[in-house]
Formats: structure tokens, sequence, C-alpha cells
């Protein structure tokens, strides 16, 4: 018979809508469509409404809501005051250049 011991905690896991990557629910961002229509970044990850995850990177968030994959995971289109904000928010974040990357191919191991 297996030991019992307490078992690891379980940590939500969530995939980046832009770089596809999966992480911690915690390591991302969260942002949502609101239950009035409204699109908004939800630092407590608790807002009512369908939610999307980005990577905490200029550059996710830029090929985001170039692309329009924000607007497809949440399934609406986002108005240019919300884009305007979320355009704000992504570019206050750090660029993953300036950080040191998880991605083989960053690491010269592609």
């Amino acid at each position: 018979m297996p030991a019992k011991g307490p078992r690891p905690k379980h940590i939500p896991q969530r995939t980046c809508v832009a770089c596809r990557r999966t992480a911690a629910k915690r390591g991302l961002v969260r942002v949502v469509r609101t239950l009035e229509g409204t699109v908004e970044v939800d630092p407590t990850g608790k807002k009512a409404g369908r939610g999307a995850y980005l990577c905490a990177s200029q550059e996710c968030w830029s090929l985001a809501l170039k692309k329009r994959l924000l607007e497809h995971a949440l399934k609406t289109t986002i108005e240019l005051p919300d884009r305007a904000k979320l355009e704000a928010y992504g570019r206050s974040l750090p660029s993953e250049a300036a950080e040191p990357s998880s991605k083989p191919e960053a690491q010269g191991l592609a």
C-alpha cells in the first residue's frame, strides 16, 4: 500500500491567447468582457464575465490586440476607449527582451 502523505497543492493552469504558452493562472493577466459589454484588465481575476489570459509582456499584448486574438477569445469587438486602455496597460508592462525567457528559441536551443 502506498504511503499516504499530503497531496501537492493544485495550481490552476491557463494559456496565453497570444503566444499559447501555458503558465500558472496567477502568472498571467486576466482580461474580462464584463456583463455590461466593456473589456478591461481584471487584476483580481474574479470579476464576472468572460475572461482570457495574456502573459505580462508587451509583445503578447501587442500581438493579441493587433491580430484581434483577444476579441476572438472574448467573443466581442473591443471598442476604441477600451482598446486605448488595454494598449496603455500593455505598454506599461516589461518587454520580453528585457527578461530572461523560458522559450527554447530565445536560449539558442531551437
